[in-house]
């Protein structure tokens, strides 16, 4: 962020010496006000122009200095509203159409402004922000435009997929569901014209109708097909309840594997008898895989061995510091996982558990690491040494306005170090997470 002079001037930015600190910019002393305007003997004051002197007030309450000087405070509050309007406008928070009419009324009240100072560099950054504030209304304009060409050509598209769908699917629960997702979205596109926007929902609405009659068509179908797939049904249910004693445990597992697809593939009997006949399919498998169970109970055990080993190994890795010596941590983590490796299978329920708590351990160390890093980079400490540097310029100003007898420049300088100071201390808490 570059630095700046009270005027508003961009100051030069001068790099520290490498093996000095950084001295404090200084500011270029503010021309007196005499080179802009003067006093007379009877009170007038004047204002230099391109134009020549005019008029701006009259002064008796002291000394011509005095008057002078009051009227160069003038100026520079008006200065300092048109830098406040220059900056909201260059940072995107100030409105495009409040700034124009503000600079443009501004710049026309400079003709007639009881000020004295340079008028003629003010009208020229008046100028300068006029004609900024106007690009902003024309991209403005322009987005807008553009935002109504996306909002016709997504509810064209949207149009166009719920065409398709109509025509085409046969997924009858996912297609209607996604015809309802398309009408929620449609409804939430706004800034179609009236016409267009009629023309594009009477096509959509077409379509839904559409769909919804090769879909009642179809389940009148489906309701035929029911009777079959109970037949076929009974068929799969006197296989599963024979293979009930088999003790082969592979092939018979993949066979049952092999019944749940054809099972799926029969489709749904009337609703009335589909869970009955359900119960008794699933009832022949669950008496098959208890006795499995049974016998694999044995494995099971050794795989709870391993859990033990690998809680072992857990308890040594989270012992690890990596804030104390993060290659060491590192290198005595790698020799852990080979050993993990080597103790093999643990019990399913255990498996995510264990993992996680390894994971743990290895995003600590990552974390370490990539904290040592970011501590390296450059670019957060010089945003805290710019932050620093505007706080004292603020601080600064605040101190010179005072003692000119602005308390309300005094005010607004120190206002402005304030937020400064809050937008430095965040960036240096920043430095200090990392």
């Amino acid at each position: 962020m570059a630095d700046e002079t009270e005027t508003g001037t961009p100051a030069p930015h001068k790099m520290p010496h490498a093996h000095a600190p950084a001295a404090p910019p200084v500011p270029p002393a503010e021309p007196h006000p005499s080179k802009w305007g003067r006093v007379d003997e009877e009170g007038n004051v004047y204002v230099r122009t391109a134009d020549g002197e005019r008029t701006v007030g009259v002064w008796q309450a002291g000394t011509a200095e005095e008057g002078l000087l009051h009227y160069a405070r003038r100026f520079d509050d008006l200065r300092t509203e048109v830098e406040l309007l220059e900056t909201r406008l260059n940072s995107g928070a100030g409105d495009p159409k409040h700034a124009l009419s503000t600079a443009t009324q501004l710049r026309d009240s400079l003709a007639d402004a009881a000020v004295v100072g340079d008028l003629a560099a003010l009208g020229a950054r008046l100028d300068q922000i006029v004609s900024h504030a106007e690009r902003a209304l024309a991209d403005a304009k322009h987005e807008r435009e553009e935002a109504r060409s996306a909002a016709i050509g997504r509810k064209q598209a949207l149009a166009e997929e719920a065409e398709q769908i109509a025509a085409e699917s046969t997924q009858w629960k996912a297609a209607g569901d996604r015809l309802r997702s398309i009408l929620d979205e449609w409804k939430t596109i706004k800034g179609v014209d009236r016409k267009t926007d009629d023309e594009l929902w009477k096509r959509f609405s077409k379509a839904r109708e559409s769909f919804n009659r090769r879909r009642g068509s179809h389940f009148a179908e489906l309701d035929k097909q029911r009777a079959a797939a109970k037949s076929r049904k009974e068929e799969l249910i006197a296989e599963a309840e024979s293979l009930v004693d088999s003790t082969e445990w592979g092939p018979t597992a993949g066979r049952y594997k092999e019944l749940m697809s054809e099972w799926k593939a029969a489709g749904r009997a009337p609703k009335e008898t589909d869970d009955a006949l359900w119960q008794r399919f699933r009832a022949a498998q669950d008496k098959f895989f208890a006795r499995r169970s049974a016998v694999f109970n044995e494995r099971d055990a050794e795989f709870a061995q391993n859990a033990t080993k690998k809680e072992e190994l857990l308890a040594e890795a989270e012992k690890l510091d990596p804030s104390a010596n993060l290659d060491a941590a590192k290198a005595h983590l790698r020799r852990l996982q080979e050993q993990w490796d080597e103790v093999g299978k643990v019990p399913r329920e255990r498996i995510r558990e264990l993992d996680g708590r390894l994971r743990a351990v290895q995003d600590r160390i990552r974390e370490v690491e990539d904290r040592r890093w970011r501590r390296t980079d450059p670019e957060a400490q010089a945003r805290v040494n710019q932050f620093r540097e505007r706080v004292a310029q603020f601080e600064s100003q605040a101190e010179k306005a005072r003692a000119a007898g602005d308390e309300r420049r005094a005010k607004k300088a120190e206002e402005q170090a304030a937020q400064w100071r809050e937008w430095m201390q965040a960036a240096e808490q920043a430095v200090a997470d990392r």
